[in-house]
C-alpha cells in the first residue's frame, strides 16, 4: 500500500495571510465603533451662520449663536 502523505494546512504564507487579514478587518471595525460613538457623543452647541440670504442650504440644527 502507498503511503499517504499529509501536508500541514498552518503553513507560514498561509498563516501570515490569516493573521494580517484578522488584523485589517478588526482594525476597520474598530475604527468604524470609534466612529460612531464620536459622532454619537459630540453636540456642537454653537455653529456660524452666514449673513447673506441664499448663501447655505443647510443649517445647523440648534442655533444657539
Amino acid at each position: 500500500m502507498t503511503a499517504i502523505h499529509q501536508t500541514r494546512f498552518w503553513t507560514g504564507p498561509r498563516l501570515f495571510a490569516f493573521a494580517t487579514g484578522s488584523f485589517v478587518t478588526a482594525l476597520f471595525i474598530g475604527a468604524n465603533a470609534h466612529l460612531i460613538a464620536v459622532a454619537f457623543s459630540s453636540e456642537p452647541d454653537c455653529a456660524l451662520h452666514p449673513l447673506a440670504e441664499g448663501t447655505a442650504a443647510l443649517r445647523a440644527a440648534k442655533p444657539s449663536c
